[in-house]
């Protein structure tokens, strides 16, 4: 038993120590969200539109209220697929001024920058290195999401009403 070729009966030594998956750190680290449970909903609601209720808050929804989401959801949208253009525009510009400078093409590029509204940008946030606080802050700069979203800690629509306050 001492020529054992575990430590702690998970770590192993000897040949088999290449192996290894974890070393060392033997936990995970989850990323905590810096936001609460309504700012989450607003900007899924956002950013998702109805996808992202549940089926029995979706039935309790009236007409209107389904219709104010989706148009929200929509103008979201529109915004974020603006942005990602304008975002694809910067890197290939760069790319073209670091590669091809001084050349016809490079300054045809360099002054068209404008963004087409029927082109739809399919590519995903990762890939455009954008994060969820840089979304925030583009819906709040554009109206999508209120302006005093960073300090909303529950939904103020739910808290209890005082009857006959004057």
């Amino acid at each position: 038993m001492k020529n054992s070729t575990k430590k702690k009966e998970f770590e192993y030594c000897g040949k088999l120590e290449e192996y290894q998956l974890y070393k060392k750190n033997t936990y995970t680290r989850y990323e905590v969200d810096q936001y609460s449970q309504y700012q989450n909903y607003l900007y899924k609601r956002a950013l998702y539109g109805l996808k992202s209720l549940d089926k029995e808050e979706f039935m309790r929804m009236c007409k209107k209220k389904k219709y104010r989401i989706n148009n929200v959801h929509r103008r979201a949208q529109r915004v974020l697929n603006t942005v990602k253009q304008q975002k694809v525009i910067e890197i290939t510009n760069s790319l073209f001024k670091h590669y091809f400078p001084n050349t016809v093409l490079t300054n045809f590029m360099l002054n068209n920058t404008e963004t087409d509204e029927k082109f739809k940008n399919t590519l995903n946030f990762k890939d455009l290195n954008m994060n969820k606080n840089e979304i925030i802050c583009i819906f709040i700069e554009k109206g999508i999401l209120p302006k005093n979203f960073l300090s909303l800690d529950k939904n103020p629509n739910r808290l209890p009403r005082l009857k006959n306050a004057k």
